[in-house]
This record gives structure tokens, C-alpha cells and sequence, in this order.
């Protein structure tokens, strides 16, 4: 017999999510019930450990879940990639893309995770524009120049825009030394 979890245990859940599969693994078979229960970080604010993966784009985990029967959102199929998925959601539902999954985020970020430019033009297409900030900052990271270009080129994100940690693009970039990246910033008018 199972039990109920705790918030404590669900928070410790959605945590792992983020990026401890096998603490993942551990849990869920400790405690089936967490797969898609949710952990409240603030008022309105939930977060699933399906939407934990999505949002940092850890595949291995989201794939994960998603075998064992977490639902797939777009903002999920759209980190892993799933162009056709994505585009029949959209055509069923136009309105998904403007879809905010956990802490609010928008659909063109989990694009941007995919590191597939068409995937950005298929949502962008759609309607999806905010958070190319963020979008445009998740690409830098990642070191993903053919998605950071295409960003540049159709989003114009806020070069500005600064990440949790208040760092902009281009301090992202140099400080991972990233010198293609940062004279594409350049390019675009990105300032040290």
C-alpha cells in the first residue's frame, strides 16, 4: 500500500525533476501517486515534474515521465522537438500558443529548447512571441548559435533581458568564452 504524499515529499519531487532522473526514478517507484501532482511554489504559481523537465529542457527526464503516463503539453512537445505533435495541437487549438506552462512560461522558450529553428518559426507562426528573452537567453546558454540567429532574426528579443541569476545574453556568452556567439550579438547590436 502506498501512501499519500506529503507536500514536503511532492516539492522534493518536482525538485528532483528539474534534473536528478535517478532520484526520479527512486521516487516514483516509491510513490507512484507523484507523477502529476503538482507543488504550489506561490499563490497561482504550480509547477508538475513533467513541466519541472520541460522548462530546463531535460529530455531524459520528460521522456521519463512521459512513459510512465504524464501528460504531454506543448510546451513539452515543443522543448522535445515533436514538430508534427506541435503543429497538429495548434491546428486543433490555435489558442495553445499562447500556453504558459509552470512560473509562467511561454510556449517560445520551450521551443527554443528543442535547438530546432523550424520548431521556432512553427510556433512563432502560430502567434507565440513572448519570451523571446528568454528564449533568445536558454539558446546563449546552451550554446545554440542556429537557434540564437534565428531568434535575432524574426523575434528581435530584448538583449537586455537579464535571467534569474541577472545575467544578460552577452554576459552569458562571454563568460562561457562562446566567441561565435558573442560577435553574433554583436551583429545584433548586443553590448558587453
Amino acid at each position: 500500500m502506498t501512501m499519500h504524499p506529503t507536500p514536503e515529499r511532492i516539492r522534493e519531487f518536482i525538485l528532483a525533476a528539474h534534473g536528478d532522473l535517478a532520484r526520479v526514478q527512486a521516487m516514483l517507484a516509491e510513490t507512484p501517486e507523484l507523477l502529476n501532482r503538482a507543488h504550489e511554489w506561490k499563490p497561482g504559481d504550480t509547477e508538475t515534474a513533467i513541466q519541472a523537465a520541460a522548462h530546463v529542457g531535460n529530455r531524459e527526464i520528460a521522456l521519463y515521465l512521459l512513459a510512465r503516463g504524464a501528460p504531454l503539453e506543448i510546451s513539452t512537445a515543443a522543448m522535445l522537438g515533436e514538430l508534427e505533435t506541435v503543429r497538429e495541437m495548434l491546428q486543433r487549438e490555435p489558442a495553445l500558443a499562447q500556453h504558459k506552462s509552470a512560473h509562467g512560461i511561454p510556449l517560445l522558450p520551450h521551443a527554443a529548447l528543442s535547438s530546432q529553428p523550424a520548431m521556432l518559426e512553427l510556433v512563432f507562426s502560430h502567434g507565440a512571441r513572448e519570451g523571446s528573452g528568454m528564449a533568445l537567453s536558454l539558446a546563449v546558454s546552451r550554446g545554440d548559435t542556429a537557434v540564437a540567429r534565428w531568434l535575432l532574426e524574426h523575434a528581435r528579443p530584448d538583449l537586455g533581458w537579464k535571467n534569474f541569476q541577472g545575467k544578460t545574453v552577452m554576459d552569458i556568452a562571454l563568460e562561457a568564452g562562446h566567441e561565435e556567439m558573442v560577435a553574433l550579438l554583436r551583429a545584433f547590436g548586443g553590448q558587453p
